[in-house]
């Protein structure tokens, strides 16, 4: 029986080609996946650990109070031995160390004592940088430099430390001063080496814990975990271990700490993520794959169909002839299975650029092995049982050649369970959401049911118009028309086109939506194309900088954002918000803020103080002395000057006091006056007002302040909450009083300048706080006071701070904070193509980039999560579904080949020209594969909005904005050209047989 499958397979190598073809196609995506599954989990995982906080790699035991006796080093070699059994982590390197609690007394101020742990550590020399030598034998020390400009020290000197439970005290050398080299890195997350109170820890060699008076230190040993075993390569179960490891170290009283936990857990869920995507990937092209090879058995199967009637003939069984047909499929699909393996592992490595790491191979290979196995068996399932429902006919119905009724009930019951199937799965989806149980197929699913629906609507339609073309004598037509609906199984090729061109319009689109999605992401999270984070002294200073640095406005821009307040914050420099910031609609007009800072009235500014004397003209009602202090705020560094008026008695006079700070460029603003009267025999404070009338400065001589601008009422203000100094304009000059004592309440002291908008301008995004009663909107953010502040725009996002915050100008913020720290980060915005000296110009304004980011490292850096890194796998197995959809175009080309050009030469003799003829060989396909390009593109549209098609989410669910539409018309566009060069080639290919023989065939005779 083999030999004769065997023999039946030489002769028909077509079809087993065909076989071959197919089964290659699904066999390469099964054997593909692992490969590719397992190098992109690893990288998933390797960009969540390594963008994790280096403390979530680090695990932690320690021995409190441990006594070492005289040998510091076989004390941690035994620390290490004992966690290192209980905790075993291959490859791991530990890190040990020794840190006592010590007290230092500063001999600079008798009686003040300073904490100054001493400490061993491992490599210590090696993650500093060092001013000196670094500690080598007992009794010398490196601290921090820090701790060297508190207690006014430096290397050479010696100073003496008591050891905590110690009666005696410590003399050591300071042999360098030492700074952190890598702050952010591993070796540092420990926090018993870090500063925990008064000050950082000296350093020292670890033979200076001999001494008996260290006797009691902190035994440490800290375990950075390696990259492959957080990664989870080879299915290491890390928390498995670290969880074990929890009570062993309880038994042994050993401190553990585990902060690992978490970022294994996410590590988990990244790999779980990839491996489902790309199974749902895999598993849409093997069901089409599966359908495919079906399809084209049944296709294929009339020269099967003569097999079996003879062999029912001869008295073969039921058994004896599915041996037959399963030695006929065998061939091709052990073939298939043979070219698969490396062609799988070919093309992952391809497609993700690199092998999974090598600890994997073995698994990876013997994953592929095992799927091509499955899906090879799944093909010959299906081959098999297509067969063996056609053996089941009578030999008679076996060896007619015409084709039986076209359609029959159960055709329609399949249809209609697969129309119910994607309603059940579009259900699951919008209910439970695309990656629930069936919800992942329901794309795919809804293009089914859509295809199915067009394939009946276009056999009926191509039926009808057949017969009224054929009638009408309008042959062309006609006999195309009843060539696509009488071919059996035409409509099932249809439905394939279909479901395999909506696939790839879908696959390209949440591609290209992906893309633009993590674009919209990064300009949302950073407002502008590139973002520094700088170090400066001040908001004021950070401001002055960059517009030192950038003059002309269009570069750079300088940025304040504080996330910690309620609403996060967000202040700008906003003149030039539009030339820098990547503006988007949802944000609102970006001149709002410009513009509502323009139209408010705000006198013109004072004079900036530039000189090192302030003369104030001054009368006093107050039978007790008065003060009257001032703060000043430079302009150029944002330092606070204050200074004081004293000793202002009753009566009219001039005070003047010195004044440093204020003579460098551009000078000092004036940022408050403030009342300080004396106080009465009865400690209450003294009633009465002192009245100023003019403030001005020497060396240069200028006028700060006349009597018309202390006068004028609109340039002054007091607090907004508590009881206020009391204000007056008199004639001569501005009037301050202290309002009388209330108990319960706070007496304001202060007037200030108005030199911004008030109440703030703002941009607010989101809800207004719920303690904002009625239009009582203020915020305490600025300077840490209650601030008023008017609504100018509502929006829906705003940049950086997102759905929830509050943008207002930058210059107002530092005006009305009054030389307050606001205690956020400082930040540069520059603008796209911002050249480096622009870089260079902030530096020689004295401000440090503490971090740069860039929208592109953003993307780059999303591409590898895990719902985005499978994307090209993706779009891979939408190719290799195409290919199959061309398969199935050549299939149908080609197996009623002979039977139609049999029919088109006997039409040909009864008259038919050459050209008809020629026409009708190629249309039918040709209108096949055009109306299943169309017919595809509409169940891609369909499907989108149907199933709820967006783009990949992110781990993390961040909807600041709506996705974007995940069908764009270049998506479209891409999936129609692709489908046409690919569906039309294979068409043309397969009907040029055909053609050439018709056009050879003379009229009026056979050839």
């Amino acid at each position: 029986m083999y030999q004769v499958s065997f023999g039946a397979v030489r002769r028909r190598t077509g079809q087993a080609l065909l076989v071959l073809f197919l089964g290659l196609l699904v066999a390469a995506a099964a054997a593909a996946a692992p490969w590719y599954g397992l190098t992109v989990a690893a990288r998933t995982a390797g960009n969540e650990v390594t963008s994790a906080p280096a403390a979530q790699r680090v695990v932690l035991v320690s021995r409190a109070a441990a006594g070492v006796g005289n040998d510091p080093r076989a004390a941690l070699d035994a620390l290490a031995a004992q966690a290192g059994g209980l905790l075993p982590l291959p490859g791991a390197v530990p890190l040990t160390g020794l840190v006592q609690n010590t007290a230092y007394d500063d001999p600079r101020h008798r009686g003040s004592v300073a904490g100054l742990p001493v400490a061993y550590r491992d490599g210590f020399c090696a993650h500093v940088r060092l001013a000196g030598a670094c500690p080598a034998v007992a009794g010398e020390t490196a601290i921090s430099a820090d701790t060297a400009q508190r207690l006014a020290l430096a290397a050479g000197d010696q100073i003496d430390v008591r050891p905590s439970n110690a009666t005696g005290s410590v003399r050591l050398r300071i042999t360098a001063v030492y700074q952190v080299a890598d702050a952010a890195g591993e070796y540092w997350t420990d926090k018993l080496f870090r500063s925990a109170g008064d000050q950082d820890p000296a350093f020292t060699a670890i033979d200076t814990f001999r001494q008996p008076e260290f006797g009691q230190p902190v035994l440490a040993y800290d375990v950075p975990v390696p990259l492959r075993l957080l990664r989870g390569d080879d299915n290491y179960d890390l928390n498995a271990v670290l969880n074990a490891a929890e009570p062993r170290m309880a038994s042994a009283q050993l401190d553990y700490t585990n902060p690992v936990g978490k970022l294994v857990d996410r590590v988990l869920a990244g790999r779980a993520t990839v491996l489902q995507d790309v199974l749902i990937a895999v598993g849409e092209v093997v069901v089409l794959g599966w359908f495919g090879i079906a399809l084209a058995g049944r296709f294929t199967g009339r020269d099967r169909r003569g097999d079996a009637a003879l062999l029912k003939l001869r008295g073969s069984t039921r058994g004896g002839m599915l041996r037959l047909v399963l030695g006929q499929h065998l061939v091709p699909l052990l073939g298939a299975a043979v070219v698969a393996l490396p062609a799988g592992f070919a093309s992952a490595w391809l497609v993700a650029g690199g092998p999974p790491v090598r600890s994997e191979w073995w698994l990876a290979a013997r994953l592929s092995a095992v799927a091509v196995a499955a899906v090879l068996a799944g093909a010959l399932a299906a081959l098999t049982v297509a067969d063996a429902l056609v053996q089941r006919a009578p030999v008679a119905a076996l060896l007619r050649r015409v084709p039986t009724a076209r359609r029959d009930w159960r055709s329609g019951v399949v249809d209609l369970a697969f129309v119910a199937l994607a309603g059940g799965a579009v259900y699951q989806a919008r209910t439970g959401g695309v990656a629930s149980g069936f919800g992942v197929a329901a794309p795919g699913l809804v293009a089914l049911a859509v295809g199915l629906l067009l394939a009946r609507l276009l056999r009926t339609s191509a039926d009808r118009a057949g017969g009224f073309a054929v009638r009408a004598g309008r042959l062309r037509a006609g006999l195309t028309a009843v060539q696509i609906s009488r071919q059996p199984g035409a409509d099932r090729a249809f439905a394939f086109i279909v479901v395999a061109i909506a696939l790839l319009a879908l696959t390209l689109g949440g591609l290209a939506a992906g893309r633009a999605e993590r674009a919209d992401r990064a300009a949302v999270e950073l407002g502008a194309p590139r973002v520094l984070t700088v170090a400066a002294p001040s908001v004021t200073a950070l401001e002055y900088a960059v517009r030192r640095a950038d003059p002309t406005g269009g570069r750079a821009m300088a940025a304040f954002l504080d996330v910690s307040s309620d609403p996060p914050l967000l202040a700008v420099d906003s003149a030039r918000l539009a030339a820098v910031a990547a503006w988007r609609p949802e944000y609102g007009p970006v001149t709002a803020l410009a513009a509502a800072a323009a139209a408010a009235r705000i006198p013109d500014p004072l004079p900036l103080i530039t000189g090192t004397e302030l003369s104030l003209r001054v009368r006093s009602d107050h039978d007790q002395p008065a003060v009257l202090g001032a703060a000043l705020q430079q302009e150029a560094t944002g330092e606070v000057v204050l200074i004081e008026f004293k000793g202002i008695v009753r009566g009219e006079q001039t005070v003047t006091t010195q004044l440093t700070g204020c003579a460098a460029a551009p000078g000092c603003r004036l940022i408050d006056l403030a009342l300080y009267p004396g106080a009465g025999p009865d400690g209450t404070t003294v009633s009465g007002a002192v009245t100023i009338s003019s403030l001005a400065q020497q060396n240069p001589s200028a006028t700060i302040l006349d009597t018309a601008h202390l006068t004028d009422v609109r340039r002054w203000r007091t607090d907004f909450t508590g009881v206020a100094l009391q204000v007056a304009a008199t004639t001569t000059g501005l009037s301050l009083s202290v309002a009388a004592d209330q108990p319960g309440e706070v007496a304001g002291a202060a007037v200030y300048p108005i030199d911004a908008p008030l109440p703030v301008p703002i941009v607010l995004a989101g809800r207004p706080p719920s303690q904002w009663l009625f239009d009582d909107a203020t915020t305490t953010r600025l300077g840490g006071r209650a601030v008023p502040v008017r609504v100018a725009a509502a929006v829906r996002v705003l940049p950086v701070v997102g759905a929830a915050g509050i943008l207002t100008d930058l210059d107002t913020t530092r005006r009305v904070a009054a030389g307050a720290e606001l205690g956020g980060a400082m930040q540069v915005w520059l603008a796209a193509g911002a050249p480096p000296s622009v870089l260079d110009a902030l530096r020689r304004e004295g401000l440090t980039v503490l971090a740069d980011r860039t929208a592109g490292a953003l993307v780059a850096a999303q591409a590898y999560q895990a719902a985005v890194i499978v994307a090209p796998f993706g779009v891979f197995m939408a190719v290799l579904a195409m290919l199959l959809a061309a398969a199935m175009v050549a299939v149908v080309a080609t197996v009623e080949r002979e039977p139609q050009a049999e029919q088109l030469r006997a039409l040909r003799v009864q008259g038919l020209s050459r050209g008809v003829a020629v026409t009708s060989g190629f249309a039918g396909i040709v209108a096949l594969v055009v109306t299943g390009l169309f017919g595809g593109l509409a169940a891609a549209l369909v499907a989108r909005p149907v199933a709820g098609v967006v783009a990949p989410p992110f781990p993390d669910r961040w909807r600041v904005i709506p996705p974007p539409g995940a069908l764009g018309p270049l998506a479209l566009a891409a999936a129609a050209v692709i489908a046409a060069v690919v569906l039309g080639v294979t068409a043309w290919l397969s009907v040029r047989p055909l053609v050439r023989r018709l056009r050879a065939t003379p009229s009026g005779g056979t050839r």
